[in-house]
């Protein structure tokens, strides 16, 4: 059995655009962080599955589920979603019931204080995690200090040149002990599913945040390197280039394109050096991930940050409007601009 030798804490990730200009509260309020999902299709107004949009404040997703299941006296998983989001914040998002030949309930009998049903449509299959195309975003720092002009500054270069694509400190779990707890699993701690799903999450997200400050720090996030796989942008189609021509170059300047980083797994003997010099540094993560037969995938290292807006309410309030891929994270966003309290 292997012996753990690390006791990994989740470090602030190197920024790109120099330290933050100011510091503020975020979700002082539900209705501070508001986030909707964007579908990446058109449910086909028939089927035995109802899609709901639901507006939920101060409610997570799973609980949502839950209480769908049983209002409509369906099994767990007859119930689908295609992103988790969380409770601190009014949040839209679509959820599927499986009602085959069933009797459809009164969707508005359903709604409480914190929870209201917006739309319902049909369609032929349960909605699957991942199908998104987006969320958008609409969030207010309450007591911001700092430095104005700074702050426009770093606000155009993110509209400019997009952010770095860190994991959000919410994949790592409280005081990001869910990466250690990964490498307990991997030692042999018993854990249930649902955790085991969250603690390989961390590990792998853990060693691809390393891998991508590791270029942020040198400076190559958003620059071509020998043997980079790139994708597309709003896609997962990859291609990978030994040597960067001017075709790559010019994708790349237009945001077209972007470098990925590996998501850590087994048939990862093709990741190129200046990843595997990272993963090097944590070889009981990177054994525990493959041991647990995780596959491989890739992520991209910079993502754009599309219609983003901002002003200042007041000098003590900054409201940021904005919409990112499926996958990414505002935290991302605002770790740029300020000092979270």
């Amino acid at each position: 059995m292997t012996v753990i030798t690390q006791t990994l804490q989740i470090p602030v990730w190197p920024y790109v655009y120099g330290l933050p200009s100011g510091q503020g509260k975020i979700r002082s309020y539900p209705e501070d962080f508001i986030v909707k999902e964007n579908l990446s299709f058109e449910p086909s107004g028939a089927g035995e599955h109802v899609f709901l949009q639901i507006q939920k404040n101060g409610e997570n997703t799973d609980y949502a589920a839950r209480q769908l299941a049983r209002f409509a006296n369906v099994k767990q998983r007859d119930i689908g979603f295609a992103g988790l989001k969380d409770r601190r914040a009014v949040t839209t998002q679509w959820f599927s019931v499986w009602l085959p030949g069933k009797k459809v309930p009164d969707w508005t009998q359903f709604e409480t204080d914190s929870m209201k049903v917006l739309q319902t449509v049909r369609h032929a299959r349960k909605l699957k995690r991942g199908v998104l195309s987006g969320n958008s975003f609409k969030l207010m720092i309450r007591d911001w200090q700092g430095d104005k002009d700074k702050t426009a500054r770093q606000l155009e270069a993110i509209n400019a040149n997009g952010i770095a694509n860190y994991y959000g400190s919410q994949r790592f779990g409280h005081e990001g002990q869910n990466v250690n707890k990964a490498l307990a699993m991997f030692q042999g701690a018993k854990v249930g599913r649902e955790q085991r799903s969250l603690y390989l999450s961390a590990a792998r997200s853990y060693l691809f945040n390393q891998i991508l400050a590791y270029r942020v720090t040198r400076k190559n996030w958003n620059q071509p390197v020998a043997g980079d796989t790139y994708m597309f942008d709003l896609s997962h189609s990859c291609f990978k280039a030994e040597q960067p021509d001017a075709e790559i170059i010019r994708r790349l300047e237009a945001k077209e394109i972007h470098p990925t980083g590996v998501l850590w797994g087994k048939g990862n003997a093709d990741a190129p050096g200046i990843e595997q010099a990272v993963i090097d540094h944590y070889p009981e993560l990177a054994q525990g991930l493959i041991a647990c037969n995780v596959d491989k995938d890739r992520r991209v290292l910079r993502v754009n940050v599309q219609d983003l807006q901002w002003q200042f309410v007041n000098d003590s309030v900054l409201e940021l409007c904005f919409t990112l891929p499926a996958g990414s994270y505002a935290t991302a966003v605002l770790r740029e601009i300020i000092d979270i309290e």
